[in-house]
């Protein structure tokens, strides 16, 4: 069985968990370990088996490893994804015994993460880089991973489907707190054009506390709606910043402060990339 692990509460890790196992084609062999609050959505996980961490683990690393250990082994995992953090979201991973690994790297706040090692990171077969890494993140990766390469999760296609909406709408797609939403509001009544287009929230659960006349949408995924908005407002997360690639004229972004995730360098690094810049940059 392969398994992978996908910790962290925000719909971004399952997102990426899916995207990951349909291009390497494991959708019949996967079961999702995770924590996240949306785990038991199966638009999210797409009908994959999933083993939820329980909520008294989040902050006891000791007790987690336990945990990790019981349940790899009683789900039978010959293999292993990693998503995200190598020594595991609180270190869990660092001395632990694993199956046959493989990473999947986005951009970690590294100076940040580092403290939480608490022993050797685990060996992987590969370390697959999605967004460009610091060069100490880099750095390590080389150390502890057999081969160190890009992986594109995009096909390439714009997205297309029917709008969420007919008339002029600007769409904005958060998953975070209901502050953060309405700050992600205000920016979108900014950017409409006109009075006469509407916002709309794309979001799997209804948010709380909503401001500023926004209506909400039961949707999931959202990307095939994208390009019907005149607008597109979003955090900058990385699935967020992933689906809105191909519409980049109408997406406006702003991030927000994450213990782990670095939203501002990738906020920056938005800005200043080109639109054609080839995967193999992620690596230099």
């Amino acid at each position: 069985m392969v398994v992978f692990y996908a910790l962290g509460g925000g719909l971004g890790h399952l997102t990426r968990a899916r995207r990951v196992v349909a291009k390497l084609g494991l959708d019949g062999d996967a079961v999702l370990l995770t924590a996240s609050r949306h785990a038991s959505d199966p638009r999210v996980t797409g009908g994959l088996e999933v083993v939820e961490v329980p909520q008294r683990l989040t902050d006891d690393r000791s007790g987690f490893r336990r945990w990790v250990a019981a349940a790899l082994h009683d789900v039978q995992a010959s293999e292993l994804f990693v998503d995200t953090f190598p020594g595991g979201i609180l270190g869990e991973l660092c001395g632990l015994e694993l199956p046959p690994a493989q990473l999947v790297s986005r951009r970690l706040r590294w100076p940040a993460y580092r403290p939480r090692l608490a022993g050797p990171l685990p060996a992987y077969e590969a370390a697959h880089v999605i967004e460009p890494l610091s060069t100490a993140h880099l750095e390590v990766l080389s150390a502890i991973a057999r081969r160190v390469e890009p992986l594109s999760l995009s096909d390439g296609r714009p997205p297309s489907g029917a709008p969420l909406l007919e008339q002029p709408h600007a769409l904005v797609v958060h998953g975070g707190p209901a502050e953060e939403l309405n700050e992600l509001i205000e920016l979108a009544h900014v950017v409409r054009r006109g009075p006469q287009v509407r916002v709309l929230i794309a979001s799997p659960r209804r948010p709380d506390r909503l401001r500023g006349g926004a209506a909400w949408c039961d949707v999931y995924p959202v990307a095939p709606h994208l390009h019907h908005a005149e607008a597109i407002v979003t955090a900058a997360g990385w699935a967020a910043m992933q689906d809105a690639e191909h519409v980049r004229d109408r997406h406006r972004f702003m991030p927000f402060p994450r213990p782990l995730d670095d939203q501002f360098w990738r906020a920056r690094w938005a800005l200043r990339r080109t639109p054609t810049q080839a995967p193999d940059t992620l690596l230099t």
